[in-house]
C-alpha cells in the first residue's frame, strides 16, 4: 500500500472484515471482501453496503451562485430533493459530475473523490461560500431489499433527501444510487460511521467493495469520472444531455453554455455507446475500437458482467456508428474481439420511482 494514503472512518471495520485494500483516488479502499462476483450478485438480489466516505461532501450557502456554474435547475431544487448535475468549464467540458441535495439551510453536494481539491478550488475561485465536510462518513446501501433493511427511510421517493435518525444516529439520507438498483446514500459524523455500518450489516446487508461497484455501475450504463468523462468531455457526447436544463440552455446563464449550444448546433463527432462482446474476454479501458478495419474510437470502461454472463464495455465511437446493432471490433492484445453496439443501460434500472 502506498505511503501517505488517506483512510475513511470505516477503515478499521474493513480490516476486521478481511477486505483486500487498494489505492483508489488517494485512499486505502476495499476492493473486495468475499469476492467481486458474490458481492455483485448480493447487490442485485439482496442488498450490499458500500463505503463511499472517500467522496467529498461540501455545504454550499448560496444556491443561486452555485447555479451559475452548473447546467441543471439547481435554483428551483425544492427542500428535500436531490439532483444530478455537472460542474462545467468555459469550454463545456466536465470538471466533475455530482449529486446535489437541498437540505433546507444549504445545499449539500457530493463530489468525486479524485476531484475534491479541483472542485473546491473551482467553487471558491468563483466566489462561492462553501464548507468542506471531508471528515464525514458516507455509506451506500443498494439492492432490492435496501428499503426493508432501512425502514427509517422507506417513505422516501427516488431522489428525495431527508434528515433522519437511525437508531439514534443523526443522518442525511438520500434515495438514489450508482448501481441501477433501489437504494440509499447515508451520511453521518465520521465517528458514528462504523456503528452505522455495523447496524446495517446486522440487518442483512452484504459488505461490498470497489470491484463490485464498478461492474454494477457499468451494467447500469453509468459513467465513471476519469474513465468515461473528464474535462475534455462534452456532456452531450457522453449521453448526459438529461442533466442539461433546456430553459437554462436557452438562457445561456451558466458557465460553458455557449460552448454547449455551439456543440448542439454542430452535432457530435463521437458518442459514448454500450458494447456487448462475443466470447468471454473483456476489453479494458484504452482498447481501440474498429469498424471495417478502420479505428473509430476507444474503450473507456470494460468488465465481465456477472449478471449477463458476458463482457460489456463503454466507449466513444464515430457518431454515425452509435446506433444499436452496429458491429464493431475491439482490439485486445492486437486481436479483434467481435462486439455490437448495445442500448444503455445493459440492465434495466430498478429505482423507486
Amino acid at each position: 500500500m502506498g505511503v501517505g494514503l488517506a483512510r475513511t472512518p470505516l477503515d478499521g471495520l474493513h480490516r476486521r472484515l478481511g477486505a483486500r485494500m487498494v489505492d483508489f483516488a488517494g485512499y486505502e479502499m476495499p476492493l473486495q471482501y468475499q469476492g467481486i462476483i458474490a458481492e455483485h450478485k448480493a447487490c442485485r438480489t439482496k442488498a450490499a453496503l458500500f463505503d463511499v466516505s472517500h467522496m467529498g461532501q461540501v455545504e454550499i450557502a448560496d444556491p443561486h451562485a452555485f447555479a451559475a456554474l452548473v447546467p441543471g435547475d439547481i435554483a428551483g431544487l425544492k427542500p428535500g430533493r436531490q439532483r444530478y448535475t455537472l460542474l462545467l468549464n468555459q469550454a463545456g467540458g466536465i470538471i466533475d459530475d455530482l449529486m446535489v441535495a437541498n437540505v433546507g439551510a444549504h445545499l449539500l453536494a457530493v463530489l468525486n473523490a479524485g476531484r475534491k481539491a479541483v472542485d473546491v478550488a473551482h467553487l471558491r475561485g468563483h466566489g462561492l461560500d462553501i464548507t468542506t465536510c471531508f471528515d464525514r462518513a458516507l455509506l451506500a446501501l443498494q439492492g432490492p431489499q435496501a428499503a426493508q433493511m432501512l425502514p427509517e427511510a422507506a417513505h422516501l421517493r427516488f431522489m428525495d433527501a431527508a434528515m433522519l435518525s437511525i437508531e439514534g444516529i443523526p443522518c442525511i439520507v438520500t434515495r438514489s444510487g450508482y448501481t441501477g438498483e433501489d437504494g440509499f446514500e447515508i451520511g453521518c459524523a465520521g465517528a458514528a460511521g462504523e456503528a452505522l455500518a455495523e447496524l446495517l450489516l446486522a440487518r442483512g446487508a452484504v459488505p461490498a467493495g470497489l470491484g463490485a461497484r464498478d461492474s454494477l455501475r457499468l451494467e447500469a450504463g453509468l459513467c465513471l469520472y476519469g474513465n468515461d468523462i473528464d474535462e475534455a468531455t462534452n456532456p452531450i457526447a457522453a449521453g448526459l444531455g438529461f442533466a442539461l436544463s433546456k430553459k437554462r440552455l436557452a438562457a445561456g446563464d451558466f458557465l460553458g453554455a455557449d460552448a454547449l449550444r455551439a456543440a448542439l448546433a454542430e452535432g457530435m463527432a463521437q458518442k459514448l455507446v454500450g458494447i456487448r462482446l462475443e466470447g468471454r474476454a473483456p476489453a479494458r479501458a484504452g482498447a481501440g475500437i474498429q469498424h471495417a478495419g478502420e479505428t473509430v474510437g476507444r474503450v473507456t470502461s470494460g468488465v465481465f458482467s456477472p449478471s449477463l454472463n458476458a463482457p460489456i464495455a463503454l466507449g466513444y465511437v464515430r457518431a454515425d456508428l452509435a446506433e444499436p446493432g452496429t458491429a464493431l471490433d475491439l482490439i485486445v492484445r492486437d486481436k479483434p474481439l467481435a462486439g455490437v453496439v448495445s442500448p444503455l443501460p445493459f440492465l434495466p434500472h430498478h429505482y423507486a420511482r
